[in-house]
């Protein structure tokens, strides 16, 4: 078994880039000693360790960071031959430099490490390296993800990286680079109504670049000038529909209408939806208009229950149009894309509407789900939120978020909405009048 992993001293990252030069200011001096390197050293490398004599390839020094801090974390050392025998490095000051550029430069998302020179009475000196991988998954500037195995490094193949994506859960999960997918796999009709509403002299130039324009305009792919990965994001807003239900099968949505109050009645009928967001958007809207009435007024009038209950056939459920429109779309945008396991569901009731979508309870239930209520955004997906909301995208989706859900769908149905956050899952269900 590799030995638990060494520790300089414990540290918090910064909440905010704003705060970063303070974080530095404050940070305490290491409390490393000559005596604890030795004896890390004198284990050799394993799983949370790594040696290097000196720093002569920052691709490779980038692969070996971005190993140990997808491994929860670890140490290089420069200036440390293989044989265990301590060199030192001649020009610890450039090291340290260069170690901060790529941790900031070379790496996604970018570490904050701590890098220590130590002196020995010889005169030799080392440089120390150590990372947390407190923002897992970690990769290089070309998309690739790397773990740390024993005292090697290997690549997460294409095969083992969703289950891995799986096990970490994410919380960025936007920004993973979809392999499989190319050019050939984008809607051009679509990117580029989005793109022309902005800059109508694009299409007049035929600037017809998708790649570049994902990754250079719209940061949604990465790669260099022959590579090409689009992330999540990029694929899930503007991918063709049918090869976003073969490239990310998982991010559906399920829609159900039963013949009752509740999961328990018979079900009237269901369905997958499976494409990019706009069409998912448009797509469970157009199965709620086949079942329930959408307002902007609040009805002069409503039938009292007994009525309803002297009805053959129950009248269809009338709601407030855009609070359902507000809530699709947050549904869509805002979903958990690290559960992957639970769809988005939308299930009409005689009375209700509800929707479940995964959002993971811990970190969010109970303070931000209260917070939410008065319109502080909790965004695991800000790009994908800040792009769909959009006009130009082609939505229409109505402002005032949550707030405006509870408060529009009470005032026209006399029923508050009801939330609940548990178990994964954020249900949202609004009554109609």
């Amino acid at each position: 078994m590799p030995r638990k992993k060494f520790r300089y001293n414990q540290r918090l990252e910064p909440a905010s880039e704003r705060s970063f030069q303070e974080y530095i200011q404050n940070q305490p001096a290491p409390q490393t000693t000559r005596t604890e390197l030795l004896r890390l050293i004198r284990g050799g490398e394993d799983t949370y360790l790594e040696l290097k004599i000196k720093l002569s390839n920052s691709e490779k020094i980038a692969k070996g960071i971005v190993a140990l801090a997808n491994t929860s974390g670890g140490t290089m050392v420069f200036g440390v031959t293989d044989n265990l025998r301590i060199e030192g490095v001649r020009n610890p000051e450039e090291v340290q430099s260069e170690l901060a550029r790529i941790c900031r430069e070379e790496i996604y998302p970018p570490l904050l490490p701590l890098i220590d020179c130590i002196s020995y009475d010889n005169g030799r000196q080392i440089v120390v390296l150590d990372v947390e991988g407190r923002r897992r998954p970690y990769r290089t500037r070309d998309g690739r993800f790397y773990l740390r195995v024993g005292a090697e490094k290997r690549e997460v193949s294409r095969a083992d990286l969703s289950d891995w994506l799986d096990e970490i859960r994410p919380l960025a999960y936007e920004n993973i680079p979809v392999q499989e997918a190319d050019e050939a796999d984008f809607d051009d009709g679509l990117l580029w109504t989005f793109a022309s509403a902005f800059d109508d002299e694009m299409l007049g130039k035929n600037l017809y670049q998708t790649a570049d324009f994902l990754k250079k305009d719209l940061l949604l792919a990465i790669g260099g000038a022959d590579d090409f990965m689009p992330t999540v994001a990029g694929v899930l807003l503007f991918g063709k529909s049918e090869r976003v239900a073969e490239l990310l099968p998982h991010f559906k949505v399920t829609v159900a209408r039963y013949a009752g109050e509740n999961g328990n009645a018979q079900l009237v009928e269901t369905n997958e939806i499976n494409g990019n967001l706009l069409y998912l958007y448009e797509s469970v809207l157009r199965f709620i208009e086949r079942y329930c009435d959408l307002s902007k007024d609040k009805p002069r009038s409503r039938k009292s229950s007994a009525q309803e209950a002297n009805q053959i056939i129950r009248a269809r459920g009338n709601y407030h149009l855009f609070s359902v429109r507000e809530a699709v779309a947050n549904a869509i945008v805002h979903r958990d894309l690290a559960i992957r396991d639970m769809p988005t569901r939308v299930l009409i009731f005689d009375n209700a509407i509800e929707i479940v979508n995964p959002r993971r309870t811990n970190g969010f239930a109970p303070p931000a789900s209260r917070a939410i209520r008065y319109g502080i955004a909790q965004k695991l997906n800000p790009q994908i939120a800040s792009i769909f909301s959009k006009r130009e995208y082609g939505t229409n989706v109505p402002k005032g978020g949550l707030p405006m859900i509870l408060r529009s769908s009470k005032y026209f149905s006399g029923r508050r909405v009801e939330i609940q956050t548990m178990n994964d899952e954020f249900k949202l269900k609004i009554y109609g009048a």
